[in-house]
C-alpha cells in the first residue's frame, strides 16, 4: 500500500528517484502511464498485470471502455528503476502531466502518483473544501 507526500525533483535527463520508502517494492518493475487529473500513475507491475486482467473484462463494443483502455494503455510505459532508484519518464509523460524540475509523489493506495507541485496543491485545496460532501458519499459505500 501506498501513501504519504513526498518532493522530489526531476534531474536534466528526466529521471525520478523513488521514494526510499518504496524502491524495494517497485525494484522489480514499474508501469508508468498517464492519470486522471493531469497527473501519472506509477504503478508496481504485478499491479499493473491485475489492472490489465480486470480490463479484459470491459466489453471493448463501449466506446467509452475502449477509450479508456486507449487512455492508460497507449502512453505507459514498462521499466525497471536503476540501482539509485531512479525511472526514466519520457517527455511526452511529463509534458501531459506539466512537470519540469519540482515534481510531488504521493501515494495512492495501490499506486503512487506523480504531480505537478502546483496541480496537486489546486487538487489537494480543492479535495479539503469538499471534504464533508465526499465524506458522506463514501459513508454510503461503507468504506467511512
Amino acid at each position: 500500500m501506498f501513501f504519504g507526500r513526498f518532493e522530489h525533483t526531476l534531474d536534466d535527463k528526466g529521471r525520478l528517484t523513488i521514494p526510499a520508502k518504496y524502491r524495494n517494492i517497485l525494484a522489480t518493475g514499474v508501469v508508468i502511464t498517464r492519470g486522471l487529473d493531469r497527473c501519472l500513475y506509477v504503478y508496481p507491475s504485478s499491479e499493473w498485470g491485475q489492472i490489465s486482467e480486470r480490463i479484459k473484462q470491459l466489453s471493448q463494443m463501449k466506446k467509452s471502455a475502449r477509450s479508456f483502455v486507449r487512455f492508460l494503455f497507449a502512453e505507459a510505459i514498462d521499466c525497471i528503476p536503476d540501482k539509485q532508484g531512479r525511472v526514466l519518464i519520457p517527455a511526452y509523460l511529463r509534458e501531459h502531466a506539466n512537470l519540469s524540475d519540482e515534481v510531488i509523489v504521493a501515494g495512492s493506495h495501490d499506486r503512487l502518483e506523480i504531480w505537478n507541485p502546483d496541480a496537486y496543491q489546486e487538487e489537494n485545496s480543492r479535495l479539503q473544501q469538499d471534504a464533508d460532501a465526499l465524506a458522506e458519499q463514501l459513508s454510503e459505500l461503507g468504506i467511512l
